[in-house]
């Protein structure tokens, strides 16, 4: 498949994210679909796409259309997705895939089925570091693997008029800051280290039971200046979802794990943090530092890794397009995710082993979602059930 053209569905926070990385990895957009036709014409204008589509039913019409970018809120994936396999029609998803593990489950048959490729974009997977740091553990440089802990931390949440539609469990899931930046965690770690969660530990908050929600939908990361200009009329609405927690995490194997998660920790912004403890060294990453990796040595001295194409494994200097001290960061990781899926997708053997998260990764972290809320709910230890297919 040489001419592989994209449709983009949201036209929120993350749609014209997916439309910038998409052109930054060289696959043309026919366009993007909004939550109303106003809205997909004013996204199509600022983002200067050739169409600006009504429907998905319009989208799957689209004889130009390889592939469909779903980029919508949490409770639209399922339908959205699967409307995509039945098209035949190529599909990369936002995290998380489905609402429930039934949904997800069923959605790795349909793909499988259709023979098309099925991605979710755990992009930050694509951090050239984070992809050294999974080389060095496949390659035993960092030996066998003893513990791995960390955090995924930020504040866009932190005071009780912080209102977005993720916050309803109607919408996003009964849980929240697990489901949508911890799920980002949970899969990045476990591809690093080759690990499997397979029972887990949870105590979790909702720090603020009641927030006031605008009477009017706001953006996603809306900067206080434009929050405060507005001042808009807000009602009280009741919040069932967790702002903070951690998970203790058991991993086949016997290693072990732990998470912090939360969405109010003043001043950090977007910080994933992970730590692997291995036998012969530890490996330390920061999002916030992104082109940067500590080594850790007990008897040699430590070294920190700059992110340097020339430095770094064959397989992470693929995805490192820029010399050393030319920083690389968040928006480089879509275009890196999308890459690695459309390079697949131009191959076109479908029969070949996936190259990027694909729908079953998207199904085992549904099903860690649901352990980490039953063993929340229960006090207890859960075990990760049904979390291949």
């Amino acid at each position: 498949m040489a001419d592989i053209s994209a449709a983009v569905v949201g036209a929120g926070f993350i749609g014209p994210v997916h439309v910038e990385g998409l052109r930054r990895a060289n696959v043309p957009v026919a366009g993007i679909m909004g939550v109303t036709p106003e809205e997909s014409k004013s996204a199509a204008a600022a983002l200067k796409l050739p169409r600006a589509y009504t429907s998905l039913q319009e989208i799957l019409a689209d004889a130009s259309v390889a592939a469909v970018h779903i980029a919508t809120p949490n409770r639209l994936h399922f339908e959205m997705a699967k409307a995509v396999l039945a098209a035949g029609k190529h599909v990369l998803c936002e995290k998380p895939l489905a609402m429930n593990s039934t949904e997800s489950a069923q959605l790795v048959q349909l793909a499988k089925q259709a023979g098309v490729a099925a991605g979710v974009n755990y992009n930050i997977r694509y951090y050239p570091l984070c992809l050294e740091a999974a080389e060095r553990v496949r390659q035993g440089q960092v030996g066998d693997v003893f513990a791995v802990c960390g955090s995924y931390v930020q504040d866009w949440l932190f005071h009780p008029t912080d209102y977005n539609w993720r916050l309803l469990a109607e919408e996003g899931g009964p849980l929240r800051a697990i489901a949508d930046i911890g799920t980002h965690w949970l899969d990045l770690v476990q591809h690093v280290t080759g690990l499997e969660a397979e029972a887990v530990c949870a105590d979790l908050k909702t720090v603020h039971p009641v927030r006031q929600r605008p009477k009017g939908e706001v953006k996603t990361f809306k900067g206080k200046a434009e929050a405060e200009a507005e001042k808009v009329q807000t009602e009280p609405v009741n919040i069932t979802t967790e702002d903070y927690g951690c998970v203790m995490i058991r991993f086949r194997g016997g290693a072990r794990g732990c998470l912090w998660v939360s969405q109010v920790t003043a001043g950090r912004k977007n910080c994933l943090r992970f730590e692997v403890a291995g036998s012969k060294c530890a490996l330390s990453w920061c999002s916030e530092q992104p082109n940067e990796m500590w080594v850790g040595r007990r008897d040699t001295p430590n070294e920190l890794l700059i992110r340097d194409p020339a430095l770094l494994t064959d397989a992470a200097a693929r995805y490192a397009n820029y010399p050393g001290g030319h920083n690389e960061g968040f928006p480089d990781t879509f275009k890196q995710c999308f890459r690695s899926f459309y390079d697949y997708l131009r191959v076109g053997d479908m029969s070949a082993p996936p190259t990027f998260p694909t729908f079953a990764d998207g199904h085992r972290e549904v099903a860690l979602c649901e352990a980490i809320l039953n063993s929340h709910r229960q006090s207890k230890w859960i075990e990760v059930k049904g979390a291949t297919t």
